[in-house]
């Protein structure tokens, strides 16, 4: 995805939970969006992928491309 597809629209972050090690740099970057538990794993509110909109697509770009085991993935939202 470049940067001028991200800026349009509402994005799912997907968290691999089988590449994560909670090292919270994602919860660090979307504080509004993440949470963090004890052990520094990311939560979010509702156990599902949270939607990002505009106003948080460079964070969540940046929380994707900082995250040291590549466990994050920002999908365009599906609309029905």
């Amino acid at each position: 995805m470049n940067r001028a597809e991200s800026s349009h629209g509402e994005w799912q972050l997907h968290i691999d939970w089988t590449r994560c090690d909670g090292r919270g740099v994602c919860t660090e970057l979307l504080p509004g969006v993440l949470g963090r538990d004890d052990w520094g794993f990311p939560l979010t509110r509702d156990h599902r992928d949270p939607v990002v909109g505009t106003d948080r697509i460079a964070a969540a770009r940046d929380a994707v491309d900082l995250c040291p085991r590549l466990a994050l993935r920002l999908d365009r939202t599906r609309r029905t």
